[in-house]
């Protein structure tokens, strides 16, 4: 779901977790069918098409969950969305991780603020920017 998209995230660099990301949601939409997942997901036609071609256009985390959870073996888009954040926020935990610190370590132009408004939800994450959290709590982690 996202967060487990690698065996060993703390080992993967950003860009790997992206890829695996995008690997995910491929999956998801090669076994159920690309109109099946456009019409239930919400999600627009032409970015799973994009994704379905191997493309990695611009997708937000709740984007990415409503995709996911077309497939019968994960959860409803809500559950997906509260895990993602509930397991970055206690790795921010565990690594003694501030926001401000995230901010300082990630390339995608964010502020500390503006992490901790994605992991709150009040922003739109994409998953670039997961990407790029989740390496830095990950690595703080090993």
């Amino acid at each position: 779901m996202l967060y487990d998209a690698v065996d060993e995230p703390e080992l993967a660099s950003p860009e790997s977790l992206l890829t695996a990301y995008y690997t995910q949601l491929r999956t998801v939409i090669d076994t159920v069918g690309v109109s099946v997942v456009a019409n239930e997901s919400g999600v627009s036609a032409e970015t799973i098409d994009a994704i379905a071609a191997g493309e990695t256009p611009r997708v937000t985390t709740e984007d990415a969950a409503a995709i996911l959870a077309v497939s019968d073996t994960h959860p409803e888009t809500e559950a997906i969305v509260y895990e993602l954040r509930d397991h970055l926020l206690m790795g921010m935990t565990a690594g003694i991780l501030s926001v401000d610190a995230i901010a300082a370590k990630i390339e995608v132009d964010l502020t500390g603020q503006e992490v901790q408004q994605a992991l709150e939800g009040r922003t739109e994450m994409t998953l670039e920017a997961l990407a790029a959290i989740q390496h830095v709590i990950e690595t703080a982690n090993n």
